[in-house]
């Protein structure tokens, strides 16, 4: 362990570097250099470890996405193993590798309904521009181009490339870099305790529902493609749609056609207690988006499954499909995401979600910030959760635009040894899959901590 004065060399030193030649993503970059950057150096199981020596419980697993924890020597193992044998190759120009090809077998071996076949890319982003690209070329194979309308929601998160960000709902997106990528239409988001009112959780979920039959007559059936949306919106603040709204949402998009895309990238692997986050939710896609939990975050890579409606068409056509990355399939990022998917096989890891600490954690934070004078709701499903901080409980009422309540709470978290994230008002958890009893209570037991000393700044 370097001594006091060794460490806050190396912050200083990391600090400088970062200010004079790294720009951030989704920051203030100027702001950020004159605070400096908190300087992460190793991490184990459910905790990080700064360049100062604190300890941080990972409540977000990284970026929603170190499902099997830090340091899985398993994973480590394989992307060694894989450097020494093949570095790289592509699998442009007819060829393959068997990392890739047994990817895409363990891939389909989890996947619901006839999601059986896997195309490749790195980001959760580009899998969604894959899948855009992908439904509109399926109608345009079966001489309908002009189906090219694809439908999302307000306040959905689906990437930051050109493509995702035109299909998200992020307004803040909107208003940088457009203009936008064409014929994306929206609908409203099913936010109950936010947007319900008066009504039931179930009138509320078919009255979103039916707003998705409304835009597809708005714009006429046969100009829709498909329609996108995450099972749970993750990035948007962690909303739990009511439970009946996707089976409505299914019988919509099959009343009129519509192919229907589910973007798994925060719910696939585990996170809801099911292979996929559509399982949890009660419905299955013609194709869908995959990224993070597919290897826990030790090397980018994502997938898109895709069902044999569609895979079947653009098999039974003559022309390629002129869409890939050079890193699609990196044989590398392939053993990895082999290993994580038989690590999660070996150690039963969704019935662990879904019957043991997944019910154990939502028990537990409701326990500890269910009733405190901030928390206005908390919904989630197995290790994901969002909580909705109010300045009243009994009217809903949000607090003022000059009181930044979640970026209040965020910094207590940091200078607390716990990283919970704010979007906007709510507060969101999703720690690592692995995370135990003990350290469950060590979490709710720092966000009812960090909830105190944020409400002591604001009163």
């Amino acid at each position: 362990m370097l001594d006091n004065n060794s460490n806050s060399s190396i912050t200083a030193d990391v600090q400088a570097l970062d200010a004079d030649h790294h720009m951030h993503p989704f920051t203030n970059t100027g702001a950020l250099n004159k605070k400096g950057a908190r300087v992460i150096t190793h991490a184990d199981g459910v905790y990080l470890w700064d360049s100062e020596g604190n300890k941080i419980l990972d409540g977000m697993a990284g970026l929603w996405c170190v499902n099997m924890g830090y340091g899985r020597t398993e994973l480590i193992e394989a992307a060694n193993e894989q450097m020494k044998q093949l570095p790289y190759y592509n699998t442009f120009f007819q060829t393959t590798h068997a990392p890739v090809a047994q990817l895409a077998k363990e891939i389909a071996s989890v996947t619901p309904g006839d999601l059986n076949h896997i195309f490749f890319a790195n980001s959760g982003s580009e899998a969604i521009d894959t899948i855009m690209r992908m439904v509109r070329q399926y109608w345009s194979i079966q001489g309908k181009p002009y189906r090219n309308i694809i439908i999302a929601r307000e306040n959905a998160y689906h990437g930051s490339t050109i493509g995702g960000t035109s299909l998200g709902g992020m307004g803040g997106m909107h208003n940088q870099g457009g203009p936008l990528v064409p014929n994306i239409s929206r609908i409203r988001q099913p936010y109950w305790y936010g947007e319900a009112g008066d009504m039931s959780e179930e009138e509320f979920g078919i009255l979103c529902a039916k707003a998705l039959e409304e835009k597809i007559l708005e714009v006429g059936p046969d100009n829709v493609a498909a329609f996108v949306g995450e099972p749970i919106q993750g990035a948007g603040g962690v909303i739990v749609p009511p439970a009946n709204y996707w089976t409505e949402i299914q019988k919509i998009c099959t009343k009129y056609d519509v192919l229907l895309a589910a973007d798994e990238v925060i719910c696939g692997f585990g996170r809801t207690g099911s292979w996929f986050g559509c399982e949890t939710l009660g419905f299955t896609p013609d194709i869908m988006s995959m990224a993070k939990g597919l290897s826990s975050g030790y090397l980018p890579i994502a997938a898109v499954a895709v069902g044999d409606r569609i895979s079947n068409a653009f098999i039974g056509h003559d022309d390629d499909f002129n869409h890939g990355f050079t890193y699609s399939g990196h044989p590398v990022a392939a053993a990895v995401a082999i290993a994580n998917i038989q690590l999660m096989k070996k150690d039963n890891i969704i019935d662990y979600v879904a019957k043991d600490i997944g019910p154990y954690f939502q028990q537990k934070l409701r326990e500890a910030v269910g009733e405190h004078p901030l928390v206005g709701h908390i919904e989630g499903v197995g290790l994901v959760a969002g909580i909705a901080l109010v300045k009243d409980k009994a009217t809903k009422a949000p607090f003022s635009d000059d009181i930044d309540v979640g970026m209040i709470c965020r910094d207590h978290c940091f200078a607390n040894g716990l990283i919970m994230r704010a979007v906007g008002s709510r507060m969101v958890l999703s720690p690592p899959l692995v995370i135990s009893h003990a350290e469950v209570d060590e979490l709710c037991d720092k966000v009812q901590r960090c909830f105190d000393l944020t409400l002591q700044s604001i009163s």
